[in-house]
């Protein structure tokens, strides 16, 4: 019997009509649809496809053991995760090798910062996978300030806001353009580091970039709390004609 094939499917940052030709005929034309999600709620991905599955088609959701529960430096944590990602793949990997082609939803891009990438290294060499990629979180994010991140040899940096306050200062002081990710319960700690780099006001802060909850406004004009789904940015002013 030949193996189906495994497919990453990137959905870009949260609408429909941002997302690939290719990714909305593997989703309207899967029988094996998988996700992420955290236990009890419906997934992210899952919301973003709604109505775009077909009817009959299989779905599998990948409930995650672990979320912000426990710190990612607990040495449980990796564990947790890695049983985890173990059990989906040889879920996928029963799929496959029955003839099923799986379309796997992936927020954003497959292969920037993305959990699939935890599926497709497992994977490989395994059965057959494909990656499609899609728009970017932060692409949708400076396009949603109506300001060029990049302007000719400005160097932009991505940086996790989970990163130590000392190492986050200093790479904010070195970037001319800058995106921060995964802030959530870390932007006290990130407004700290903005202000020791000199750059607090330069910053914006980003909502649901591309969602109908888009909100985009001056990180010096945000409360003590943000959605999990938020962008900081600064943007380049380097060389011009």
């Amino acid at each position: 019997m030949t193996q189906g094939t495994v497919y990453g499917v990137g959905l870009g940052p949260g609408s429909q009509d941002l997302m690939s030709v290719r990714a909305d005929r593997l989703i309207r034309g899967a029988t094996h649809v998988a996700y992420f999600r955290k236990k009890g709620r419906c997934g992210h991905a899952r919301t973003i496809v709604e109505g775009m599955i077909p009817p009959g088609a299989i779905e599998l959701p990948m409930e995650y053991p672990v979320t912000t529960e426990i710190p990612f430096d607990d040495p449980r944590y990796n564990e947790l995760l890695a049983a985890f990602y173990e059990r989906s793949v040889a879920q996928l990997i029963e799929m496959a090798e029955a003839g099923c082609d799986v379309v796997v939803l992936c927020e954003g891009d497959p292969f920037f910062y993305g959990s699939f990438m935890h599926l497709y290294t497992r994977l490989l060499n395994r059965v057959p996978v494909s990656v499609v990629p899609g728009i970017t979180g932060m692409s949708a994010a400076w396009t949603a300030t109506d300001q060029p991140i990049t302007w000719g040899d400005d160097i932009l940096t991505v940086l996790m806001a989970t990163l130590p306050e000392d190492a986050l200062a200093e790479r904010i002081a070195q970037t001319d353009a800058l995106v921060v990710m995964k802030i959530g319960r870390n932007l006290a700690k990130l407004r700290r580091a903005l202000v020791h780099a000199g750059r607090e006001g330069e910053a914006w802060l980003i909502e649901y970039a591309a969602m109908s909850q888009q909100r985009v406004l001056p990180l010096a004009d945000v409360g003590e709390s943000v959605p999990y789904f938020s962008i900081v940015l600064i943007h380049g002013h380097g060389r011009r004609p």
